[in-house]
């Protein structure tokens, strides 16, 4: 059985860009959390 040959490179990459999603999402989230006078989700 062969393994599977992972491209270190590109999952970091992947990983990256979705770290950068999910923090740009959590901004404008807590932005309409604040309007609301609501609590802010942590980062």
């Amino acid at each position: 059985m062969q393994e599977e040959t992972i491209d270190l490179e590109t999952v970091h990459t992947e990983l990256a860009m979705l770290e950068k999603q999910i923090n740009e999402a959590t901004e404008k989230h807590n932005g309409f959390l604040k309007e609301l006078g609501l609590p802010l989700l942590p980062y």
